[in-house]
């Protein structure tokens, strides 16, 4: 049997890297299979970097930056594609773990550190930079990331405004004579896991602010703030963000990343695939064996397994789920591609004793998926 192993990290717990790893060694567990590949994925959010830098043989870069509340951080991007390319992961510079739990408040944090990594990258004279926006803790429409680029958004007494989501409302010029002009030789594509947009009920504030520390109060303020940016932007730079699907990924960073350094956003799953060469590791399996964190009827919605699964049934092949948990309407992975799906849990537990025994629940569960079709393939 030849199987592919392409999952997502299991967030928190085991990185896309680990979980590759304890797939294989739970099947060989039973059976020691030789063809087996292993693809560890991502969908733009943690861990981006390490699966494009892992499939691609490229290098990855360690830098200080400025972290969401304005402290210094320890980032990281990689390099690859003959170092043409670099890969930026947001979460590593401005992501939400790097907030204590009782410090998140989006209404202050900020994407200057995205922003320098995007400057340091280009000190490699790359030509192209891959930005995946996932696992944000901001909600400052890329602002900070344009300011660590040179882009001065000036208020009402000609000075720079400060950080985050609640000075947005302060903005009364936007000047862009002093960007870093490098950044007009690079080609910019962002891997963007959710089609939000901007502002609205539906839009970067009144979805994502709440796991980012927003009350209700916050909320309304936050969405007024970007409601009151794009009309900024519109004003200044002609574009209208909020008809821009992804517009509102990462707290607006999607739009200003549209805006200020006019990227194009991309589905994340789809773009990795493509950069990984996902339609050339799939073509000669028998067997296909994904997964994540958790599968539930939101994963349609441009997350790893079901992208993995719609790309395999263009080449016909079979698809298992190996997840942590699995949530509300997660049946309607089926419709998506994914032939069967398996959670780890072995027994009623806590949430941390399940991601301190992920390594051999997930050992376990693929020995116990392999011993199965094995059984079923000696019955028929």
């Amino acid at each position: 049997m030849n199987i592919l192993i392409a999952p997502d990290s299991f967030k928190g717990s085991l990185s896309s890297v680990e979980v590759c790893k304890y797939i294989k060694r739970g099947i060989n567990n039973f059976e020691d299979i030789h063809n087996i590949k292993t693809l560890p994925l991502a969908d733009g959010g943690e861990g981006t970097v390490e699966a494009l830098v892992n499939a691609t043989g490229g290098q990855i870069i360690n830098k200080e930056v400025t972290g969401p509340r304005g402290n210094k951080v320890n980032a990281q991007f990689g390099i690859i594609d003959n170092e043409k390319t670099a890969v930026i992961e947001m979460a590593s510079a401005s992501g939400l773990p790097l907030v204590p739990l009782h410090k998140r408040d989006p209404s202050i944090t900020t994407t200057y550190g995205t922003g320098q990594l995007i400057k340091k990258a280009l000190d490699y004279e790359i030509e192209e930079i891959i930005i995946g926006i996932g696992g944000s803790a901001t909600n400052d429409a890329g602002v900070g990331m344009a300011q660590a680029l040179g882009i001065k958004f000036l208020d009402k007494n000609n000075e720079e405004i400060g950080f985050g989501g609640k000075n947005l409302k302060n903005i009364q010029k936007i000047d862009n004579k002093s960007i870093d002009q490098r950044i007009k030789k690079v080609d910019i594509k962002v891997a963007c896991d959710v089609n939000n947009p901007l502002y609205g009920l539906n839009g970067a504030a009144y979805v994502y602010a709440p796991q980012k520390g927003a009350d209700q109060n916050m909320i309304k303020m936050l969405d007024k703030n970007l409601r009151y940016f794009n009309k900024i932007v519109k004003k200044e730079l002609n574009k209208d963000l909020n008809k821009i699907k992804g517009a509102g990924a990462a707290g607006g960073l999607g739009a200003g990343l549209v805006s200020f350094l006019d990227a194009e956003l991309h589905d994340g799953i789809e773009l990795i695939l493509d950069l990984v060469n996902f339609d050339y590791y799939v073509k000669d399996v028998d067997l296909v064996i994904t997964g994540e964190g958790m599968l539930d009827g939101q994963s349609i919605n441009g997350k790893t397994p079901v992208g993995v699964a719609r790309r395999a049934k263009k080449h016909g092949k079979p698809v298992i789920a190996i997840t942590g948990s699995l949530g509300k309407d997660v049946q309607k992975v089926i419709d998506e591609g994914i032939d069967s799906y398996f959670s780890i849990i072995d027994k009623p537990d806590s949430l941390n004793s399940i991601m301190e025994r992920s390594k051999d629940l997930l050992i376990n569960t693929s020995e116990q998926i392999i011993r199965s079709l094995t059984l079923i393939k000696e019955v028929i």
